[in-house]
Formats: structure tokens, sequence, C-alpha cells
């Protein structure tokens, strides 16, 4: 828990974290195919709190998709980068752009190019779908798949470290 009451930045990678890794391909009306993504709205609106208390949050894909840019404007993501295999250059962009020192910085992953990130950051999450070598490096795993919450579980973990989460329980009247 004390990693995660310092972190300021939550980074993730998009398939098989925020999405369940599925990619969809339907037609696009003009005789073409157009990509779509599946994403929980738990974590959505996760995401959105982490705003209101000053977690800035952004990805890092190697996939470039609209639905990703999308996804990642209604969540009110800082960082949306996409098209990039190779992470390390984009997590040293962010690490100069924010001023932010590595253990300030979350990141979860799935796959093997995440590994790199998870290797330089102070605080790591698997997805429970992740790759054995992904879970091996990772501090810890979610109980959820991407797509399906795992983004929802880290979210509040970080949240009852900083000690938001009686707050965010007293706004919806869920404790009184």
């Amino acid at each position: 828990m004390a990693r995660a009451a310092k972190v300021k930045l939550l980074l993730m990678d998009v398939d098989g974290v925020l999405t369940s890794g599925h990619l969809f391909m339907v037609p696009d009306g003009q005789s073409g195919m157009a990509e779509t993504k599946g994403f929980s709205s738990q974590d959505g609106i996760a995401l959105q709190w982490l705003s209101w208390y000053g977690i800035k949050t952004g990805v890092i894909s190697g996939r470039n998709s609209p639905a990703t840019v999308e996804r990642a404007r209604q969540v009110k993501m800082t960082y949306v980068y996409q098209g990039h295999i190779e992470k390390i250059p984009i997590l040293e962009e962010i690490v100069r752009e924010s001023g932010l020192k590595g253990d300030e910085i979350a990141y979860v992953g799935d796959d093997l190019t995440d590994v790199v990130i998870m290797r330089r950051v102070g605080l790591t999450f698997a997805t429970a779908n992740a790759r054995p070598e992904v879970k091996e490096v990772a501090m810890a795993t979610t109980d959820a798949p991407g797509g399906e919450g795992a983004v929802r579980e880290i979210i509040e973990l970080l949240l009852q470290a900083q000690g938001f989460w009686p707050e965010l329980l007293k706004k919806y009247e869920v404790i009184l």
C-alpha cells in the first residue's frame, strides 16, 4: 500500500487491459472494415474518479484505434500514445513532460511488450488474463481479466491507499 500511496499517474496498455483483447472487425458501410473494441463501464467511471483526485491516467498501446482515442477522451486521460510497440521512449517522454519520478507511476499490462515499462516504474500490475511471464514480473495480479474490471480493482486500491475511498463512498451515499 505504501507504493500505491505515492502514485500520481496510472499508465496502461489497452488491448488485454482496458479491453478483453478481442478486436471486432465490422463493415464500415463503405465496402471496408472498421475495428471496434469493448470497454468496461466500471473501469470507465473509476478512471474519471482518479481525475477528480488529481491522479492522471494514460495509455501506451501498440495498436492504433479510433475507439481508444474516443474512450480516452470520455474518461479524461492525460496521455494517449498509440502505435508504439517500443514503449520505453514513450515512458521517457511522459516522465520528462510530467516531471514525475518512476516511483510515482503505476503501470498495468498483460503482454511481453509491457514488461519493459514494468521494470521502470514504482508499482506494477498484471491482469488476470496476462501472460505468465508478465504476472511473474508484476508486483500484483488482478482477480478480474482485462476489459472486465481489472482497472477498476487497481483504481480502488489506489484510492484506498491515498485515503480518498471513504470520501468517494460518502459521495455516493454508500456510507453515511
